[in-house]
């Protein structure tokens, strides 16, 4: 990790919402650090995962998906989040979808500062049936922009990621390892459970859900191996607390036991989780509320 040609840098993942990002940290990191749902803009906060190889450390930054039709408070933080991982990064790895290129793509191609090493990731190539198919997108790509490399992936069966990794790493300065070896995020614990709470919130509600839910870890104790954790899923109205509780509490009790099988696999432990539903009528446009769940200002 010391040699002469050990790299080592930092490298935003950005793109439009639901391309696969998340899911490809996930799987370049080997852990599961970054939530992922169906649901669009299901990443809200920047998420640093570590991977430590023989030859690199790759240090990504996961980046929310630039939202450019949503206004508010919340998508003014995210975006802000964004531009602002674009200037302190060695490398940006855009990911887009394989098979098409759309107008909210080539808007975030808009983003990427002059100057800056570039690779594209073309995602989810486990859904065409035809590869030749790819031929005409890349000619187009390569046309249209000076990309380092263009790789085709698939974020989900890891398909193509060693290639792409290979990619990265010549992009990558020469020096040693910034993270110890073993390390795989620079978030908490406690913000890892949040998340957790909110991936299962998404996926037990799919569309039924409006857009403002959050969640929030209000008591985090440890007691050998035992973790007490005590979430509250914010809310921005009664009616979506019901929702979020569901008939005899049936929703919020199969959200947590999702959410506790995850942690204890992560956290490699035993996991006491406690779940309840506040309502905060309009905290998504509350940039001090936002604060305090954690956005970043």
């Amino acid at each position: 990790m010391n040699s002469a040609d050990y790299r080592c840098g930092t490298i935003a993942i950005i793109g439009r919402p639901n391309v696969g990002k998340s899911t490809l940290l996930n799987h370049l990191v080997g852990e599961k650090i970054s939530i992922t749902s169906r649901k669009a803009q299901t990443t809200r906060h920047r998420i640093t995962g570590i991977r430590t190889g023989a030859d690199a450390q790759y240090i990504f930054v996961d980046t929310p998906g630039f939202q450019t039709k949503k206004p508010g408070a919340l998508n003014r933080l995210m975006n802000r989040s964004i531009t602002q991982a674009l200037q302190d990064v060695d490398v940006i790895l855009v990911v887009i979808e394989a098979g098409r290129i759309s107008r909210e793509d080539r808007q975030v191609f808009g983003l990427l500062p002059p100057g800056r090493q570039v690779v594209l990731a073309l995602n989810k190539i486990d859904r065409l049936a035809d590869k030749k198919s790819l031929l005409p997108l890349l000619a187009g790509l390569q046309a249209e922009r000076e990309f380092a490399a263009i790789v085709p992936v698939s974020a989900k069966s890891g398909q193509q990621t060693p290639e792409l990794l290979q990619a990265l790493r010549a992009l990558l300065p020469q020096q040693p390892a910034i993270y110890p070896a073993g390390e795989y995020t620079d978030r908490s614990e406690r913000f890892l459970a949040a998340e957790l709470v909110r991936e299962k919130l998404f996926r037990q509600l799919g569309d039924e859900l409006p857009y403002g839910a959050s969640t929030t870890v209000e008591k985090f104790e440890t007691e050998g191996k035992l973790r007490r954790i005590h979430v509250a899923i914010i809310v921005d109205k009664a009616s979506h607390k019901s929702m979020v509780i569901g008939k005899g509490g049936e929703k919020l009790k199969l959200i947590g036991t999702d959410a506790r099988r995850d942690m204890e696999k992560l956290f490699g432990g035993k996991v006491f989780l406690q779940i309840w539903v506040k309502v905060k009528h309009g905290w998504a446009d509350d940039e001090r509320t936002l604060k305090n769940l954690g956005f970043e200002p």
